[in-house]
């Protein structure tokens, strides 16, 4: 652990101290939001502060045995020992950095991921349906709840786009690196030459965020359209004007739901996804303004902004953030999707600790 590290520890241990002989004076118990405010900071401290003190006395403990290797007779069990120590050592350090770092308050709300069809035509579509069939395998085994939004199918399969709601606790958290753009190489089945083709999709992950602190939207700012629903022939298409367009004048977010047989139910969808977007474009703005966020890893789900190719003639993905490659594309595709997920966040981590230690808690 680099002294950096280490300093911001005790200084959080001091103030741990410093509120637990504040939490039992009678003008701070009197003081019912003073009292939570500090009851929350001692318990989030306590958990860190536990930690600290084990590795402290582990420390001590490996400088204790160190002074034994000298010892011919008992150097080999000297040496297990130590071994042993310096392991739990390293699992006291990974488990304490994690909660030094700051919190970001969306990872765990639910998420809406919208997909859509950027370069390729009808590949690029077909695609953007084998990613909605990945990230639905990739919510289902984590039992959590996948409802769509608003479609726009393709005449050869696939969908235009695909704007889906995952609820669930953590969800955001687990998807907010999938923002950005994904190419495709494979030779399609209409190819007779058998050249690979190259098509991209874009994906952009936004936070669901709780009623209380969802983004005010003016409603003199919308402009609201009704107009017949339509489609590539399926259940969905009807002959009444129940589907919504909504404009958000302020920054041109145009949203659509026809889904619903239910003017009032696609309004309520559509309002709910521009509410995410126009938050997502605020929470995109201060990352730009945030130097110590590494942007790169946080794609914007701009077209431009390619963060993955999936190569199928090779059974090859790779994350080009990470300079990730695997040759497990079947297995992702079939919502294994933490084999990419969990690199690419210990990444992200690595880099908020090294900004971490650079400056002051």
């Amino acid at each position: 652990m680099n002294n950096s590290i280490l300093n911001k520890l005790k200084s959080l241990r001091n103030r741990y101290q410093e509120i637990e002989i504040m939490l039992t004076q009678k003008d701070i118990l009197s003081n019912q939001d003073n009292l939570k405010k500090l009851s929350q900071e001692y318990l989030k401290l306590s958990k860190i502060i536990k930690f600290f003190i084990e590795w402290e006395q582990l420390e001590i403990d490996i400088k204790n045995i160190n002074s034994l290797l000298h010892d011919i007779e008992m150097r080999d069990m000297v040496e297990e020992e130590l071994h042993l120590f310096n392991k739990k050592k390293q699992k006291l350090e990974k488990k304490i950095h994690q909660l030094l770092l700051p919190e970001d308050p969306n990872d765990k709300h639910s998420c809406f991921i919208e997909i859509r069809a950027a370069t390729g035509g009808d590949e690029s579509s077909i695609f953007a349906g084998e990613l909605f069939r990945m990230y639905t395998r990739y919510a289902e085994s984590h039992l959590w709840k996948m409802e769509v939004m608003n479609t726009s199918e393709s005449e050869k399969g696939g969908f235009k786009e695909i704007i889906s709601k995952i609820t669930g606790r953590g969800a955001c958290g687990r998807l907010k690196f999938e923002s950005g753009g994904h190419r495709v190489q494979r030779v399609p089945e209409t190819e007779s030459q058998g050249r690979i083709h190259t098509s991209t999709c874009t994906v952009a992950v936004m936070p669901v965020t709780p009623e209380t602190e969802k983004e005010e939207i003016n409603l003199s700012d919308l402009k609201i359209d009704t107009f017949r629903s339509s489609g590539a022939g399926g259940q969905h298409v009807n002959t009444t004007d129940s589907a919504i367009r909504i404009t958000h004048i302020p920054t041109g977010n145009v949203v659509e739901c026809q889904d619903e047989r239910s003017q009032h139910k696609n309004k309520a969808k559509a309002l709910s996804i521009l509410s995410a977007r126009v938050y997502a474009a605020k929470l995109e703005k201060n990352h730009q303004e945030n130097s110590s966020m590494r942007r790169i890893l946080l794609g914007s789900g701009q077209r431009s902004d390619r963060i993955r190719t999936y190569n199928f003639p090779q059974n090859r993905i790779t994350d080009h953030r990470i300079n990730l490659t695997i040759y497990k594309l079947d297995e992702v595709l079939e919502g294994k999707l933490d084999l990419l997920i969990d690199p690419i966040t210990q990444e992200y981590q690595a880099d908020m600790l090294s900004s971490l230690s650079k400056s002051e808690l």
